[in-house]
């Protein structure tokens, strides 16, 4: 079932969209690209990623960002964002019965990702696609296990720098490299639903 939503981020409400099945034991929040460069959750690439976790078996929720097509506000130089996606958990557990979380995001929306795994005591999993390390790093979930993907032409998320970044990753992480793939991931999207839905099966948590 799929569901046009929307919930409240603070005094903002953020448009978005859920998708729950019967059995359902996890519950998938996708964080999309950044807001001022046209991310939405609409992008290819938060495609790919709603159908691994559909295949995961995961309810999901995927939402824009404050200012973001029918979102409230504006750009919320990061931490506003962050604030979106715990907003996102809460909604989604509150949805769902509070199901552990997975909680995934491409590019600007995989730093978001990284920041509040870290933090988030119902995050069982983070899934970072083409987190731009390049551009200004974040600390590694040292928590909860990632799954860290990135294309092996991606100048914003270059191979050795994943390389490094992924071995501070928490125990039970990993991290694959596409090859042929750059920051966009154009005609990779398959190959992405593929490696996402394969690390979810590997955690059933």
């Amino acid at each position: 079932m799929v569901e046009e939503t929307t919930f409240a981020s603070g005094a903002l409400r953020l448009e978005a969209r859920l998708e729950q099945s019967a059995g359902a034991a996890r519950a998938a929040v996708i964080c999309h690209p950044h807001p001022l460069y046209g991310g939405s959750m609409d992008n290819n690439v938060v495609d790919a990623l709603a159908a691994a976790c559909r295949d995961a078996g995961c309810a999901i929720l995927r939402f824009n960002f404050r200012g973001v097509g029918g979102s409230d506000g504006g750009y919320g130089d990061f931490h506003g964002e962050c604030d979106d996606a715990r907003a996102a958990i809460a909604f989604l557990r509150e949805r769902t019965g509070d199901l552990p979380v997975v909680l995934a995001g491409y590019s600007f929306g995989a730093m978001v990702a990284l920041q509040v795994g870290a933090e988030h005591a119902a995050v069982v999993r983070v899934v970072a696609v083409a987190p731009p390390l390049a551009m200004g790093e974040i600390a590694a979930p040292a928590r909860v296990p990632t799954l860290l993907l990135a294309g092996d032409r991606d100048s914003y998320c270059p191979v050795a720098v994943v390389a490094t970044y992924a071995a501070r990753l928490a125990p039970g992480s990993a991290s694959r490299v596409l090859a042929g793939a750059d920051h966009f991931f154009g005609g990779y999207e398959p190959a992405i639903t593929a490696a996402v839905r394969d690390g979810l099966a590997e955690d059933p948590r």
